[in-house]
């Protein structure tokens, strides 16, 4: 069984449930039965038209549960307009899917969370975690996202600035998640970026080229995680960061700045040094100012506090991070259950390091490995921290 292809496939076949009539949450449950179905059938006898098999199948799923819940003229109504089988439409509407799970109704949480179960293809569980509250809470509120999107149709769309957030957590998910969704991530904010004349999807756009094409010398050959300053230059795609500057620079000189924008200049930054210690950290750091009057994002703040710790030094890095260290409830540092960001324990432990004090760092480093949100994160953190105490 292709997991790949049903895992591909499935937002299409979603949207074109959507799009013929069908409730969103109706449609989903449609869009499940048939994907069942495919992982009893499709071993011995998989079908030349995948698409438009798990089309068929799903929309005779839909008017199934139809005909049991609705009256007699409604059921012939819909069954007149089944359409005959064969090959599924070329268009692919995953895009007005993305648009739909960003309905105005919605809340931008909400959206984002709906879309990556729907669209993307995430589990609750995984989901929960990029947002750093109870899988419980995750599914009551993917629950209450597609009742109240069920019955809107494609002409009633989300805003662009919620479908680019919704993009870039995917792009993010895929990047360094369990689940590899960069690409169509990329295919999609380029769509994107193409039908709507708008600097931020161009930005958005090369952000997410000019992190890609660091993907290939982020890991080791054992699968361990290689830092930004220890990459092997040659490896990175030289093609994509191009492109990603090309576009950067085209959105840039419309002067409409937004965060993607700030955050792919950073990216650029990065790119075009030839080596780590060639990194321009002077004008990151502005950067980082710009893009911290943009958004409240901690984890911007964060970086920063790196920054301005390659550009000044360690212990002006620990300044900077010691003014976000604010340990009521209500810091902007801490998750919606009042715990610390994950990331904030490991950025001191590097500056503790960079600074000397290889105890406190060594120390920060196992405590960070222990709050680290997937294994790859975790092994770095707990070699870092072993490194160090070896050295003591």
């Amino acid at each position: 069984m292709n997991e790949a292809l049903l895992r591909s496939l499935t937002p299409s076949v979603l949207a074109v449930l959507v799009r013929r009539g069908a409730d969103f949450a109706a449609a989903e449950d449609a869009v499940q039965e048939a994907l069942v179905e495919a992982v009893r059938g499709w071993p011995s006898d998989q079908p030349r038209d995948p698409k438009g098999w798990l089309v068929t199948v799903a929309w005779r799923k839909f008017l199934d549960a139809t005909r049991a819940d609705t009256a007699r003229r409604r059921r012939e109504d819909r069954v007149e307009e089944e359409p005959a089988p064969g090959p599924a439409p070329a268009v692919d509407d995953t895009l007005q899917l993305y648009f739909l799970c960003a309905h105005p109704s919605l809340t931008p949480s909400s959206a984002v969370a709906l879309t990556l179960r729907a669209v993307g293809g995430l589990t609750t569980r995984q989901i929960a975690q990029a947002y750093l509250v109870p899988e419980a809470t995750m599914a009551q509120r993917i629950s209450r996202a597609k009742r109240t999107v069920s019955g809107v149709r494609f002409e009633q769309p989300g805003d662009v600035a919620t479908v680019l957030r919704v993009l870039y957590l995917v792009f993010n998910e895929g990047y360094s998640g369990d689940v590899d969704l960069a690409a169509e991530a990329i295919r999609l904010t380029r769509q994107l970026a193409a039908a709507f004349n708008h600097p931020e999807a161009a930005g958005l756009l090369a952000l997410m080229l000019l992190h890609h094409a660091r993907r290939a010398a982020r890991t080791a050959p054992d699968g361990s995680l290689v830092p930004l300053a220890e990459q092997d230059r040659g490896r990175w795609d030289t093609e994509s960061i191009a492109e990603g500057v090309q576009i950067l620079q085209a959105a840039l000189a419309r002067d409409r700045l937004g965060e993607f924008q700030a955050q792919a200049a950073i990216a650029a930054l990065h790119a075009d040094a030839p080596t780590a210690e060639e990194t321009d950290w002077v004008q990151i750091v502005e950067w980082y100012d710009e893009l911290a009057g943009l958004t409240d994002s901690p984890v911007v703040l964060l970086n920063r506090a790196v920054a301005v710790g390659e550009a000044d030094g360690p212990r002006a890095g620990l300044t900077a991070l010691a003014k976000l260290d604010d340990t009521s409830p209500s810091s902007r540092l801490r998750s919606s259950r009042g715990d610390p960001i994950p990331r904030h324990t490991a950025v001191a432990a590097y500056l503790h390091e960079r600074d000397g004090d290889l105890a406190t760092a060594a120390r920060l480093y196992a405590e960070a490995a222990h709050k680290a949100p997937n294994l790859a994160e975790r092994d770095h953190l707990t070699r870092q921290a072993a490194r160090l105490n070896a050295r003591r």
